[in-house]
Order: structure tokens, then sequence, then C-alpha cells
């Protein structure tokens, strides 16, 4: 055994020499290189441009490299990476020789550098022909299913890499907590914790086998810090965060996936108080780079640098905006679709107004990048990683995520005798209608075959709409569609032909919510559904069938005005490719929905407070007559999701009354399946400091655990915090733990302990 223990030791040792002298021959070669290349070779590194810069739209609708292009871009400008953003989705063989042709020029240069391909793959790889879409990451939130997301992370990583590309903008870190911004969907919502748990897991599934190997890419933060908070809604305009509450809501998840080893970040497009995020040295420096210890790529969202002079005016001139951001600690600039970065840069370096030195950083952190990627070796796609494309077990994960994120909001009964509207059987005449119902945008969302995600024709012909899932699940005969192709298509919202359609069923399936979009042609002044869909919804319920309303939408739309004639409330969020079947599956019963509310779902646009601050935006005001104003009130909790199956707690219990620093809080509770249908359940557990120097938060979500119990199980669920978990910012920006009382909370039993010193 000694011997044997003495043999592992000694592999460890002489893996870790191996991989020291590995890490010095490649830092080596980056000073070696950094040294013979001009200032515009170092400049053209720090260079991100369009792919439209360097090819053209061919025969088939995609893009082919247009030599004369290519080799301006490489030869003149010296880029060093180039990006996908739009354009007609390609297959395997078409992004194989894209990015050939590209790298075939790279290295025909005098130092061989190859280029640095990036893409934004959100939900599945964008802008790859039969790849597979997940559903969009606030439904992978609402499922709690952190290996359900570390599995689906893995999936975009091979089929990214598959395309020929090392490089992915994803995971999106920022916290959901302004629900008319347009990119809501691509959050985990509004809870720091489930996104850090998210982020974390899907930083790891895209890079911990190494990032030369052929599952792997290199993953990107983004978008540091605050991007998601803007104080109007619209996308890329200012925020107002205090310093406590940027420390204590949107910075933990970056930290977290800093120290798991994200390679890139990109950076907030907005202003911060006031200060435009590519400014501040303050936060890339101070913040992100000393306390926080990040030693990768910091590169900049789409035209963010020449913005500084154009949207946010803090620099009188192009030039200045150029000088402003390096100055801050900018790597990257994704120009992306002009040159005049690279020539102020190139003119402020020789011209002393910025160090060669200060770029030689950024250029060295770019390199070793690329040297991790294995793009020095190999910079072509791998055949390796090919293989791993378009198998048959990655349409059975889209199906099984797309199950778990199925939030059931309402469960009504038809009358006092009869058992809750669903799931229904397949002998029920089932009328489908709605502007989601036939269209596969709605599905979908953003960054889905195109950037909008609207473009229907690019949708795989397997890929099945509503109707169509309907139809395939209980037949023909028993579906009657009332649903047009187009979403704005007039004709979905035909009140009387929705009548007369519901004639001769039993239910009414009616799919409403948000078409496809994309960044700031989502914007929106007020989350309440459109005028027609109302009025759409309305007429349902004046046929007098039951109407099961189904809600395709990647943000809480207001229903408050239709929501009492429902009968039953299904929330799909963005489910994916196979999102279609998972919703037909959860109505018929074959799955038994388990997600849960990953946001505080409003019913006013105005009112979209949080669960942890809840407490704090109810006014009392007692006087002598006793009035009382009540404030916030959400259509559904954070955290609200119900079940075919009923679930029980019992027997809730701490180790301890009392912690003192170094204790660990072991919480025990059993839930029980008392329904008749087997099930499963999410377990979450929530804190509330009852009483501290600053306003404490009402309660925070700590821990989460998924369990699956069979009609009349129970299990035992186990949770272990640390006093840490106890902690909050102060306004010094001190991570403090206090003495005084707590409260944990699991379902509808609680638990009261002290801390003291």
């Amino acid at each position: 055994m000694f011997t044997k223990l003495k043999l592992i030791t000694l592999s460890l040792c002489l893996f870790t020499v191996q991989a020291l002298a590995a890490d010095k021959a490649t830092e080596d070669k980056i000073k070696k290189l950094i040294a013979s290349m001009s200032i515009e070779e170092k400049v053209g590194q720090m260079t991100q441009l369009d792919v439209r810069e360097v090819s053209v739209t061919g025969p088939e609708g995609v893009a082919v490299v247009k030599a004369e292009k290519l080799k301006k871009i490489i030869h003149k400008y010296k880029a060093g990476s180039i990006l996908n953003a739009a354009g007609q989705p390609m297959n395997i063989e078409q992004w194989g020789s894209l990015i050939s042709a590209i790298q075939d020029e790279a290295l025909s240069t005098e130092h061989q550098i190859p280029i640095l391909y990036g893409i934004d793959s959100i939900h599945g790889v964008t802008y790859t022909a039969g790849s597979t879409l997940f559903p969009h990451n606030i439904g992978l939130a609402a499922s709690l299913d952190l290996e359900l997301s570390n599995q689906i992370a893995k999936v975009t990583a091979m089929e990214t890499r598959a395309s020929g590309i090392r490089w992915n903008f994803d995971p999106v870190l920022d916290i959901g907590r302004q629900p008319l911004w347009s990119r809501f969907e691509e959050t985990f919502g509004e809870d720091p914790y489930i996104v850090e748990q998210m982020a974390v897991g899907m930083v790891k599934a895209y890079e911990q086998d190494g990032l030369d190997k052929p599952t792997a890419v290199a993953s990107t933060m983004k978008h540091f810090v605050g991007y998601s908070a803007p104080d109007n809604g619209k996308d890329r305009t200012p925020a107002t965060i205090s310093d406590k509450d940027l420390w204590e809501y949107y910075l933990p998840q970056f930290q977290a996936a800093v120290d798991a080893g994200s390679s890139t970040i990109m950076i907030n497009s907005a202003s911060i108080n006031g200060v435009p995020v590519h400014a501040s040295k303050h936060l890339l420096q101070d913040v992100l780079r000393d306390k926080m210890g990040f030693k990768g790529l910091i590169v900049t969202d789409w035209e963010d640098i020449i913005r500084l002079h154009t949207r946010h005016r803090i620099a009188a001139t192009p030039r200045e905006a150029v000088k402003i951001a390096i100055d801050a600690g900018i790597d990257m600039s994704m120009v992306p679709n002009e040159m005049s970065f690279f020539e102020h840069l190139t003119d402020l370096v020789k011209s002393g107004e910025i160090s060669e030195q200060r770029i030689n950083e950024s250029v060295a952190i770019i390199l070793r990048l690329k040297f991790e990627l294995g793009l020095f070796d190999n910079p072509y796609p791998e055949q390796e990683a090919i293989a791993n494309f378009g198998k048959k077990q990655y349409q059975d994960l889209a199906l099984e995520s797309a199950r778990a994120t199925m939030t059931l909001l309402k469960n009504e009964t038809l009358s006092k005798a009869s058992a809750s509207i669903l799931p229904l059987t397949k002998n029920d005449k089932v009328l489908i209608a709605g502007p989601g119902a036939n269209n596969l945008g709605p599905l979908h969302g953003s960054w889905s075959y195109s950037w909008q995600g609207s473009n229907e024709e690019r949708y795989p012909e397997s890929t099945l709409t509503l109707v169509e899932a309907f139809q395939a699940e209980v037949g023909a005969d028993n579906v009657t569609s009332f649903a047009f192709t187009g979403y704005d298509n007039l004709a979905n919202y035909d009140t009387d032909g929705l009548a007369k359609a519901a004639e001769n069923v039993d239910y009414i399936v009616l799919a409403l919510g948000e078409g496809a979009y994309a960044e700031s042609p989502g914007a929106l002044d007020d989350l309440t559904l459109d005028k027609n869909q109302i009025e759409l919804a309305k007429a349902a319920a004046l046929t007098g069938k039951p109407v099961i309303l189904v809600l395709l939408q990647g943000r809480p739309r207001i229903v408050k005005e239709i929501e009492p004639a429902m009968k039953a409330i299904l929330l799909a969020y963005r489910p994916g490719s196979k999102g279609a079947e998972a919703i037909v599956d959860t109505l018929y019963g074959k799955h038994n929905p388990s997600g849960v509310l990953p946001f505080s779902y409003p019913q006013f646009t105005g009112d979209h407070s949080t669960y942890d601050r809840n407490f704090l935006t109810n006014v009392q005001q007692l006087n002598v007559s006793g009035v009382s104003f009540n404030g916030h009130k959400p259509q559904w909790k954070f955290g609200f999701g119900l079940s075919y199956s009923n679930f029980t707690y019992s027997k809730l219990s701490l180790n301890k009354s009392t912690y003192s620093a170094d204790d660990k809080i072991s919480v025990s509770v059993q839930i029980k399946n008392t329904g008749d249908k087997a099930g499963e359940h999410a377990v979450q557990l929530f804190l509330s400091d009852l009483y501290a120097s600053e306003s404490p938060d009402f309660k925070r979500l700590k821990r989460f655990s998924k369990v699956k119990l069979k009609p009349g199980q129970s299990k035992t669920v186990k949770f272990e915090l640390t006093t840490k978990d106890l902690s909050f910012v102060n306004s010094a920006l001190e991570r403090v733990v206090e003495d005084g009382e707590f409260k944990i909370a699991v379902g509808d039993l609680t638990k009261n302990f002290n801390y003291k010193k």
C-alpha cells in the first residue's frame, strides 16, 4: 500500500513538473514572438472584426471568403480575431471551408499567428445548420437542475468546436432583475445564487477537458458588470447601482466564474452611475484584475469603444475613445466593421501616448489563449470534433431539458367534484390557437439559427410547431388548429373565427407570449401582453370552453387581466428545438412538471421588486383609523411551481441552535410524495437574517436540490451551509457576519437559530 501511494505521489509530481515545463516553454514562445512583432502586428492581435469584412454571400446564401478582402484584413491590418454576428446558418462542411480559408491566409504571414474565431452559442450553436438548440437560460434556471445545464454546455462546446470555432461568448452572468430588459431570457433569473451555480457548472463544462481538446471551448463571462439593470429597461442604457449592491448581487457570480477558470470576459456596453464600464479603470483594473484576480482576456462588446465618443460622449474624438478604453484595461476591441481602432491605436503607441509595454500585456494574453486552445498546433477544424456533431442523444437531451423547464402556474378544477383540468386525456378534442402555436420563433427566441431567431425558414424541417406536436401525439382527428404562420399575422387574432373553430372541441389551448427577438429590437415600455392577445384570450374564455394558456416568452409578460378566466397556465419560456414536444408531454401527463419560477412574476410593469427585498416594498401607514397599505404583490412568487403530485415537508432540523465562526450548519428535512403520480420536486432552502445593523434581505435562496419521488415515497434531504452564507456586504463594502438570530425556511417549515462570534 505504501509503495502504491509513493508511485501515485511520484506520478503527480512528475505531471506537475511537466506542466510547469510546458507553461514555461509557452511563455518563452510568447515573449520571443512579441519581441519580433511590429506595433501594427501587435495592434492587429487586439482587433476583432465581423466575418462579413472578409467574406461575401455565396450562391447558397452563406458566407464565402473573398480572397481580396481577406488578404487586406490579414496582411494590411494584421487582424487577430474574427467573430460571427449574422447571416445564414452554415453546415459543418461550409464552416470547415470558411475557417480553413481564413487560417490558410493567417498562416501565410511572417509569424504564422492563427485567427481566434468567436461566436455567440447561447443555448446551442446559433449559426450552424443542424445544431441542437436547447432551452434558453431563463428556462434552465427554472429547472434548478445543475447536471442538466452542465450537459447542455458540454454539447454546445462540442458542436461549437465541430464548427471549427474555439471561443464561445457564453455563459451570461447578468442577473435578471429588470424584466423589461430585452435580454432577460439569456439570464438565469433574479437570484445571485442560482446564477452563480449555473454559471460555474457551465464554465467547467466548456473548459475543464483542457482548451486544446476537441471537446472544449474558451468560455466568456458576460457582461461585466451591471448590464442587465438598465434604469429604463432598454438595452445598453445607463444603470444606477450602488457599490454595496454591486458587491452583494452583481459581482459574486463573476468571482465564482473567475475562480472556476473562465478564460475570457466581455464588458457591459452601458454605464454605471454615469461611468461607461469600457472606460472604468476602477472596475476593469482595481476590481476585476486586482481584487477578483482575473488574468484572462478582456474583450469589448459590439462597437463599444467608438461609442465612448458617439454615445457616451466622454471622448471628443474616436482616437481619444481608443486611448480611454486601452488605458482602462481593454485587451481586444470587437470593432467590428471598420479599421479606425487599428489606425488610432497604432498612432497612439507610435506617438508614445500609450506605451508599447501596455499593448504587449494584452497581446501576451491573446497569444496565450491561442496557444492554450491549440491553435498554433492546428488551427483547422478537427476531425475528432466533427465526429461529435449532431448525435441523437443531443436531441434526447434537448427534450429532457425542455421538459425540465416547464413551470405550471395554475391548474384549476372544472367543478368541486372533478379533478384538475390537467393533465388532458388523448380522447379530448382540443383546439390549438394563438400566435405561438404555429410558429417556431416563439419556441426558440434569440440566437436561434439567426441573431433574432425570427427567421422561420432557417429552422430544420424536423422541428415541430405546437400544432404539429399535438397532432403527432393524439392524432389529427383530435386536434383543430386555428393558428397561422407569422407571429404578426392578423388571422391569429380573429376572435369570431376562434369562436367558430371552438364549437366542437372540449378544450382550447392558447399559445400566447412573445415572438422571437434579440437585444434592442425586443425593447418594451410595458410588460402587459399586447391588446390583440388580451382580446383573443377573452374571446376564448367567452366560448365557455376551458382555456389552457401556454406562455412562450423570454420574460414575464403581464397577464393580470386574463388570468382569472384561464383554467390552467403553463409557462414554457423559450424551450428550444424539442419545446413543442415537451409542452405536449406536460399537458398530457407524460411529463410531470417540476419547474419553479426563477423570478418574481409581476402584476404591473412598474412593480418588479425581487423576492429578496419584498418586505422593504411594503408600506405600512398606521394612523388613528388603522389604515394599512401593502405594496409588492407578485402574480406568482419567486420559486413557485405546481406539480401533478403533492409534496409535503416534515422533520426540519438543525445540528445546533447556536453557531460560531467556523461551524458548519447542517440542515435536514424530509419530503414525501403524497400524490398518486411519480414526480420531481425542487427543494429550496431560504435563509433570513432577522435583524442587522443595515436593512437585511427579506430572505435569500442558499441551497436547492431536485428530488425524484414515487407515490408515497419519502426522502430525507440534507444541506450544509457555512457561516459565510450568513454574511452580507455593508456600506463599507466589507462582507460581514453579525451576531443575531437567523431563520431557515424549507417549504412551509421554518427553524430559527443564533450566531455568536
